[in-house]
């Protein structure tokens, strides 16, 4: 029981410390200056390839990777039975993110749908099987609450 409960409380911490740190990925681009095409990182070289500029490039980047990864964490992380309609914008942003990636495509935010269907049926199901994995630990919490509620006003057999 104290191993469960060690865990979930890590694995929420990890959760709560990406969602706060999230919004300064927004601002990752102001790092880099502006009127240089190549960016060399501990990770490698950035290049700004289609949009010319480094800093564009990151900008764009993050401006697409940022609500992704909210999204999903909000998916994984959601009980309701209404979280699968979080899919549709999953796929629009995982598309436009793939589009900036990729720079020979010239127009980033036009999103065709023969390409997204491909793309939506791998998320789909790669976010199904992460749900199913951290469904059981969603429900424990839930019974938890449950449990803790019926033992704080119990109810008397007549």
């Amino acid at each position: 029981m104290k191993n469960n409960k060690s865990t979930s409380l890590w694995a929420g911490s990890i959760i709560l410390l990406i969602i706060l740190l999230t919004p300064y990925l927004l601002y990752i681009h102001l790092n880099i200056p502006g009127d240089i095409e190549n960016f060399e990182t501990i990770f490698g070289v950035i290049n700004g390839g289609y949009y010319f500029y480094a800093q564009t490039y990151v900008y764009m980047f993050f401006s697409k990777f940022v609500p992704l990864l909210l999204l999903v964490i909000w998916f994984l992380t959601n009980k309701h039975w209404w979280v699968h309609a979080v899919i549709i914008p999953i796929s629009v942003y995982l598309f436009q993110l793939i589009s900036v990636i990729n720079d020979s495509i010239d127009f980033v935010d036009e999103v065709d749908f023969i390409y997204t269907v491909p793309i939506t049926a791998i998320v789909v199901v790669i976010l199904y099987f992460l749900r199913s994995k951290l469904a059981i630990y969603i429900l424990a919490i839930d019974l938890k609450k449950e449990m803790d509620e019926n033992m704080k006003n119990p109810k008397k057999i007549v």
